[in-house]
């Protein structure tokens, strides 16, 4: 009992810590939704990790804004695009249209992106901000940010709103960025990573295709 009491004690400082993190810093003022009143700016970083020396992303599970239940792991195989934002954040909302456009041009590409709305104590806005950006993709709902905690400290982690977090598919984290993204930033996070799949899936189809003449060959002269 102490033990389960000493546990609930730590997670509850941890999402105090969080939030007074995500109000640290000067910036634009929150709306009733968000209840603060001062944001963390991003730092205009953008972090790239070699494929030897990326991280595994956390096992993130959840309800998802619509009610329904999300799941990082559905999208291993995929490259993901994990968005962090708030529809109370003005950097959010300049970034919202360069998300669905990128989000958008790469969906033939096995490329998948996700949000996690956080502060956010009620769901109307958070959805309202969908419908006026026409977002078509998922977004786990998050209001305390428990989220964001799954992330490993000293990791890539979400430091600001927004931060978009790109997940290779192996379920690794591969980029990071700390600021409100153009769609031509995005694209050139973005593109290197799928590309890293690309070669192995070309010389896949070339040996199915290999394969398949020998074979017909094979059928050929036994005939």
């Amino acid at each position: 009992m102490i033990q389960n009491r000493a546990k609930l004690a730590t997670a509850a400082g941890s999402l105090v810590l969080l939030a007074a993190g995500l109000t640290a810093c000067s910036g634009d003022q929150a709306g009733p939704s968000g209840g603060d009143t001062q944001i963390v700016q991003g730092t205009g970083e953008i972090t790239t990790v070699p494929v030897a020396d990326r991280e595994q992303a956390p096992e993130l599970t959840g309800e998802s804004l619509d009610g329904g239940q999300l799941s990082l792991s559905d999208y291993r195989g995929e490259v993901v695009v994990l968005n962090i934002w708030g529809s109370w954040c003005a950097p959010c909302r300049a970034e919202a249209p360069h998300l669905v456009a990128v989000a958008e041009e790469t969906a033939d590409q096995g490329v998948q992106f996700l949000g996690i709305n956080t502060r956010d104590r009620d769901r109307t806005p958070a959805l309202t901000f969908e419908e006026d950006y026409g977002i078509g993709f998922p977004s786990f709902y998050d209001p305390s940010g428990r989220l964001l905690l799954e992330f490993p400290s000293g990791s890539l982690n979400p430091q600001a709103i927004p931060t978009t977090i790109v997940v290779d598919r192996e379920g690794r984290i591969a980029a990071r960025a700390l600021l409100a993204l153009t769609d031509d930033e995005l694209r050139s996070i973005i593109e290197p990573i799928v590309a890293e799949g690309a070669g192995d899936a070309a010389a896949a189809g070339n040996a199915e295709t290999s394969g398949s003449a020998g074979t017909t060959e094979n059928e050929n002269a036994e005939s």
